[in-house]
């Protein structure tokens, strides 16, 4: 019960069953109230429930799948019930568990090879798994140690997401559990679990398997113990990752995850993969893996052959759209390529050297034209462009106006702004229709916008604009006249103000130069909230409570910013 007051509450069910002379513990989990009582520390049921005997059949409930002609709650309710008992944290309970190695021995029985591991077991495996060693830590490591075969058995389940969470949580990447616990930590570092990761993408064609392993890499990437570190950021390892993503007959998944694997080399606090699972980021153990110049090299002997793939020319096959059709579409791998272009350009001048050596940018160039919609290309492309203007690499820059034709391309392209009906390009408009307006004129809008920006501080920028009389022409009777278009606070219906609406291009907010006093409005509004001024139906409750709480009426100067741009937004249109 939530509550007992004498002479008022009722007895709890879970205590008429502990009352019986003989119950049993289906009788038990069968109760809806049986978890309330276990975090209220019922001392009746804890010692019912930490007995040997019922440890043993609860883990069954778990790991052991229910017969087919089982009642729905032996299949779903018990192994529920089982499940959150461990994971309310009872001490008395955990400790039972983890220091009977038979016990334990039974827990770990759900990772043996069977044609098929149910995900709801496994699940509720992984929570009781990770309670353990998260409360449990000395302990269970030393059962693991002991039990190293448990490792490559996670591994082999890593496809199912709930057994690589508990797979990234023993390799040590949960930053407190590593700091607190190094010593019992150390030897996951002398193991070849990461190798018996990586050999994933060769032994599997699952797309779910090599998903799993990359955010489980990547994971090692974000918070490495030193051990795994070396390990992950080495030449050897990163040669590997690239042989087994550039095999001709591996599924495209293996060169996607890959890549990420890559990207989160490095730059480790960008997330790469699209998994749920992810920890706090505060990093605090260790540290990231940084890239260094062994590492960036050993990606650059394999970039020739990546770029490589993004040759569109080759591939016959064909995607009908709203729009027309896509002969061929980009694709996710190509796609991940451009991104870790994008990331390796931020590296260093090596690798950017290496890039302008093997055509790289002006390839890419050339498919943000080509697939004037995909605008995950586009973000990836304008993100390079950004990179190379704002380097300090003039060789960059100067590849970019000159050799690329930056500028042309974007006049260009603003001059024929409809999709062209050209059979032989990679995105044709449909048949019978006026052929759309490309996609992708928002983004030259930035990339002209950084390119006026730039020049004020660049000579070399500068003059190769003030050459182009056409651009001269484009940037004062539509580039200026777009970008005052596209001011929303200048539009006459007005715009509630966020906090992250403060830095932009445009003119400061106009409730700025008003002589709002933020913290004498702020006042005036909690004293209103405060005395029932602005009073409704649901505040009539509230003014029976003598008991009032300044922080439940308190507004600060973020909170009065809100209400003041919504009230202003209000005036605006009343106008």
């Amino acid at each position: 019960m939530f509550w007992r007051m004498a002479g008022l509450s009722t007895a709890s069910p879970v205590e008429t069953i502990l009352d019986k002379e003989n119950f049993t513990l289906e009788e038990l989990l069968d109760e809806d109230e049986i978890i309330q009582e276990c975090k209220a520390l019922n001392s009746r049921l804890i010692n019912f429930l930490r007995e040997r005997t019922q440890i043993e059949q609860l883990i069954r409930y778990i790991v052991e799948e229910a017969p087919e002609e089982a009642e729905k709650k032996r299949s779903f309710k018990f192994p529920f019930i089982a499940c959150e008992i461990f994971t309310c944290e009872v001490d008395i309970i955990l400790k039972a568990l983890v220091e009977d190695e038979e016990l334990m021995n039974l827990l770990f029985s759900f990772l043996e090879p069977k044609p098929s591991h149910s995900t709801l077991l496994a699940g509720y495996f992984s929570k009781v798994v990770i309670c353990l060693l998260l409360r449990k830590t000395i302990s269970f490591m030393q059962y693991v140690q002991a039990h190293q075969a448990i490792v490559k058995k996670l591994v082999d389940l890593i496809g199912i997401t709930s057994i690589m969470e508990v797979l990234i949580r023993l390799l040590g990447a949960d930053e407190h559990l590593y700091s607190s616990y190094t010593e019992s930590m150390k030897w996951i570092e002398e193991t070849d679990v990461l190798e018996m990761i990586v050999e994933k993408f060769s032994s599997s064609d699952s797309s779910e398997v090599h998903s799993n392993a990359a955010e489980t890499l990547c994971a090692v990437t974000r918070f490495a113990p030193p051990g795994l570190l070396a390990k992950i950021s080495s030449p050897s390892f990163v040669g590997r990752l690239f042989r087994h993503a550039l095999e001709d007959s591996r599924p495209t998944s293996v060169l996607i995850n890959s890549l990420s694997v890559c990207i989160s080399l490095l730059d480790p606090r960008r997330l790469t993969v699209g998994t749920a699972y992810s920890y706090n980021r505060q990093i605090s153990h260790g540290s990231t893996v940084s890239a260094t110049m062994e590492t960036v090299e050993g990606m650059l002997e394999s970039l020739g052959r990546l770029l490589k793939l993004l040759d569109v020319s080759s591939s016959e096959k064909v995607l009908v759209t709203t729009y027309g059709k896509l002969q061929p579409p980009l694709g996710k791998h190509r796609l991940k390529i451009v991104e870790f272009i994008s990331v390796l350009l931020t590296v260093g001048s090596k690798a950017a050297e290496e890039l302008i050596h093997l055509g790289a940018i002006k390839l890419i160039l050339d498919l943000f034209f080509e697939y004037p919609f995909n605008n995950f290309l586009h973000h990836h492309v304008e993100n390079i462009v950004v990179s190379c203007l704002e380097s300090k690499n003039s060789s960059l820059v100067e590849h970019l106006l000159h050799d690329c034709n930056l500028v042309g391309k974007i006049l260009n392209a603003e001059k024929h702004f409809t999709l062209p009906a050209d059979v032989n390009k990679p995105t044709v408009p449909a048949e019978g229709r006026s052929p759309p307006r490309i996609g992708n004129i928002g983004h030259l809008t930035h990339i002209s916008n950084k390119l006026v920006q730039l020049a004020n501080s660049s000579s070399e920028i500068q003059s190769h604009l003030q050459e182009n009389t056409e651009w001269n022409d484009w940037q004062t009777n539509v580039l200026l006249k777009r970008n005052a278009l596209e001011n929303v606070y200048q539009w006459a219906c007005g715009r509630p103000t966020a906090l992250q609406d403060r830095t932009r291009d445009s003119d400061d907010d106009d409730y700025q130069d008003r002589d709002y006093d933020v913290a004498a409005l702020a006042n005036n509004l909690s004293q209103a909230f405060r005395y029932g001024i602005y009073s409704n139906d649901d505040m009539d409750e509230a003014h029976g409570s003598l008991e009032r709480d300044d922080e439940d009426v308190y507004f600060d100067d973020e909170s009065a910013e809100v209400v003041i741009s919504s009230l202003r937004l209000g005036d605006d249109q009343e106008r």
